[in-house]
């Protein structure tokens, strides 16, 4: 890790530009979760659009109940509190993938894709995660958004059953991340595609789809415990994936009851 690559609120903050991420960003060394931290951060209506950066997580959490590795100083761990949203959960969490998969961009050849509903793909493998957690607030919701980028892992760097399917910036691109400039081209891109998603959703869907690595492409997932198998056609922000299922019929997958099982064309 370069030695100043070390998460700096000060420095993160130094001439960024957003209108309401970032307002004020925390950064702790250590925490059980920045989702944990964030969601005592939403208990006050001012704290909208603050972020909580930890080096550090000691119960980590991803999708489905799953723990998240990070590793001490190796990543971006952050957690984004949003309040009073009328955003749809999976408007949100497309808006928060493709928001994602800018930020890494292209790394030597390969360019990060979106592995649906929240996995962002680099060079075939999983180098970041978005969890999504919402709070019902009358007509609307409050947010927490955590995301987990890996950067300067090694392939060693991770649990020997995860290694076939994760990598990191610094693999992919065989040099070392910035996690500085990183942080703060996250907190644009999640400012600039919450704007859009605010005027014109379809900018957000069609720009997903441009990034999908499943659209096109026949997939299994399993949505409420039953597994479905079909042609991926489309997205809607709304309601979900759409799948032209091969038992006849189209059908939407929702994000909070679906997993993808796997992809047929090994495109994931």
């Amino acid at each position: 890790m370069p030695k100043t690559d070390r998460l700096n609120p000060d420095k993160i903050r130094a001439n960024l530009k957003t209108k309401r991420i970032g307002r004020e960003i925390v950064v702790f060394n250590c925490t059980s979760s920045t989702n944990d931290v964030a969601w005592e951060y939403a208990k006050g209506a001012e704290n909208n659009g603050v972020v909580i950066f930890a080096e550090e997580q000691t119960a980590g959490r991803g999708r489905a109940g799953n723990k998240w590795f990070g590793g001490k100083a190796q990543s971006i761990i952050c957690s984004i509190v949003l309040l009073n949203s009328r955003f749809s959960p999976d408007l949100l969490t497309l808006t928060c993938a493709v928001a994602v998969a800018e930020t890494i961009g292209r790394c030597g050849s390969s360019e990060a894709k979106i592995k649906w509903p929240n996995d962002i793909i680099l060079a075939g493998k999983k180098v970041a995660g978005i969890l999504l957690e919402s709070k019902a607030n009358n007509d609307r919701s409050d947010y927490v958004l955590g995301i987990g980028i890996n950067c300067h892992q090694r392939p060693n760097s991770f649990p020997s059953e995860l290694q076939p399917f994760a990598t990191s910036i610094d693999i992919v691109s065989r040099s070392v991340a910035d996690r500085i400039s990183l942080s703060k081209r996250l907190l644009t891109s999640i400012d600039h595609w919450l704007k859009v998603a605010e005027k014109n959703s379809r900018k957000v869907t069609a720009q997903w789809r441009k990034l999908s690595i499943q659209l096109g492409h026949r997939v299994t997932l399993v949505f409420n415990g039953t597994q479905f198998v079909g042609n991926c056609i489309g997205i809607d922000p709304q309601k979900g994936l759409i799948l032209q299922l091969d038992t006849g019929g189209v059908r939407m997958f929702d994000a909070a009851h679906t997993s993808i099982a796997k992809s047929i064309s090994g495109q994931a």
